[in-house]
């Protein structure tokens, strides 16, 4: 996210309400072709770590960690390059979504080395989180 390109914008606040604890080498989620998604208020939506840094549309994601479900308290954008911040720490960056269980909810993948779980991160239910926009890019090559 460019902030002279797209605008500056408000964190989107959120709520730990399940924590999870499992990681696979094979789950072969999906990248969704879009950089950025809305959410809204009461929404739940899961958080996955990973390693991989492609953003590719269709590039596939098996090494993942599970963080956890999180509420959305307040309506707003998610964007690729946004900053997951819990409890004070910034546990990863947005790296994009897997559609795999809408409409029930997206997988948001957050892109953190190592790849934590939930539990391993010490998380725990009604833990406030944050996605705050990342720091812009340098200056373009000219």
């Amino acid at each position: 996210m460019n902030p002279a390109e797209d605008g500056l914008k408000r964190a989107v606040p959120a709520t730990v309400v399940k924590v999870l604890a499992h990681r696979r080498h094979d789950r072969g989620m999906r990248l969704e072709p879009f950089a950025s998604r809305c959410v809204r208020a009461g929404e739940v939506h899961e958080l996955v770590a990973t390693d991989h840094g492609e953003t590719a549309p269709g590039a596939r994601i098996d090494r993942v960690a599970f963080l956890g479900f999180a509420e959305i308290n307040g309506a707003g954008v998610l964007d690729r390059g946004d900053e997951l911040w819990i409890g004070g720490r910034c546990v990863g960056v947005l790296l994009g979504f897997d559609g795999c269980h809408l409409p029930n909810h997206y997988n948001v993948l957050v892109r953190a080395e190592p790849a934590r779980t939930g539990t391993e991160l010490g998380l725990l239910p009604g833990e406030r989180l944050a996605f705050r926009q990342g720091p812009a890019p340098g200056p373009a090559p000219h």
